[in-house]
């Protein structure tokens, strides 16, 4: 069986889930080196994972290495893919793809210019919540769609005291948290056609924690935080989208689906295993079994901090085995430009006052082939993977 030999650019938090699943949980990655400005940062995940440190020149430099997985701030995403893509390396990039719309359109277009494969997260819809409602929506469970409700809440400028990346551009409340809900929107539905919303500007934030070690400073992250928009889809769905960051950290997710004959009510599409629970006319609420993979549980390898990550890296994964067959990728940089252009457009509707037409689409990714699981067989790995090859 062919692997990709696969090397890691940025080694914060969110890397240690990436890495543990790149070397015990996907047999196609071959990650071989992991790279950081930071070199301490290289050397703590080298020394806990086994996983040799080497510099952005190495990684350029060496044929082998075929795929890049970039998880540096949002903030360095356009010039590290730019990099990388230049020196002929595939990437797949943590979300977003970048924090300017008109640069994603033009790391977009180098990628295709050179016939390399972009891929972007969030890849939370390839897991077995978000999976099974699609094979539910396919299968004809609620009926043709006909509008979709999402929402969900926290309070970014507090949680700016602990993760500082959310000052600069690119953390702010919807790049950070309401693309999962996009996105998920965007893999159940297909593109959108239009939109309109209100985006009202974030607050001065006083610094509250005594060990941040900056009580009684203030600032103003550099995005907004609060969105609330209309979704017109080319489907003829239509669906409002409630980003709230300037609420509290008792987070609130909801996403539904309606339809002509049923409703769907998902969980969290920030994590791999949200219920899905189906309303149809006089029968009770269900709780569907999940008809996929990939639900987040079980972990392999050693335990880390960043498990809550659970199954993150499946979308890395998946455009691996597209390489090798030469086949789309399903986490695609067009549904990612796509995903960055609602964001762009909400803000844009609400400036300019008035309804705003996208100017991307995207092929809307296959489902993944039902019947995979993430359950030990015999001791052996489960078999989820095989529904990406």
């Amino acid at each position: 069986m062919d692997t990709m030999k696969t090397a890691v650019v940025g080694c914060g938090m969110i890397s240690s889930i990436y890495i543990k699943n790149f070397l015990h949980l996907f047999s196609v990655i071959d990650l071989v080196g992991v790279c950081d400005t930071n070199e301490a940062n290289a050397r703590e995940k080298s020394r806990f994972f086994g996983v040799p440190v080497l510099t952005m020149e190495q990684i350029k430099s060496n044929p082998e290495i075929r795929l890049v997985v970039n998880l540096t701030g949002p903030a360095a995403h356009a010039s590290v893919i730019r990099e990388l893509l230049e020196a002929g390396k595939h990437v797949f990039t943590e979300k977003m793809l970048c924090v300017d719309f008109e640069t994603g359109k033009e790391l977009t277009a180098l990628a295709k210019e050179k016939g390399l494969y972009l891929g972007v997260a969030p890849d939370t819809f390839l897991g077995a919540g978000l999976q099974t409602a699609r094979l539910l929506i396919d299968r004809g469970m609620i009926g043709r769609v006909t509008s979709a409700r999402a929402a969900v809440n926290r309070s970014q400028a507090l949680n700016s005291e602990l993760f500082r990346f959310i000052r600069n551009p690119g953390g702010g409340f919807a790049f950070d948290v309401g693309v999962y809900y996009v996105t998920a929107l965007l893999s159940l539905l297909g593109p959108i056609r239009k939109v309109t919303g209100f985006v009202a500007e974030s607050q001065e934030h006083p610094a509250l924690m005594l060990r941040s070690g900056e009580f009684g400073t203030s600032w103003k992250t550099a995005d907004n935080h609060l969105y609330a928009g209309s979704l017109l889809f080319e489907n003829g769905a239509v669906a409002t989208l409630h980003l709230d960051g300037e609420s509290i950290n008792e987070e609130q997710s909801s996403l539904v689906i309606y339809g002509t004959e049923g409703i769907l009510k998902l969980g969290d599409p920030n994590s791999f295993c949200g219920a899905v629970r189906l309303i149809r006319d006089n029968a009770p609420e269900t709780v569907m079994p999940f008809t996929h993979g990939f639900t987040g549980s079980p972990l392999y390898g050693p335990e880390t901090p960043a498990d809550y990550g659970q199954h993150r890296g499946v979308g890395a994964a998946e455009m691996a085995w597209a390489i090798l067959g030469c086949r789309p990728h399903r986490a695609s940089a067009d549904m990612g430009l796509h995903t960055m252009e609602v964001l762009h457009g909400l803000a844009l509707s609400s400036r300019e006052e008035k309804v705003y037409r996208m100017t991307t689409t995207f092929q809307q990714p296959a489902p993944l082939p039902s019947g995979y699981t993430d359950q030990m067989l015999g001791g052996m790995r489960g078999d989820a993977e095989g529904s990406l090859v």
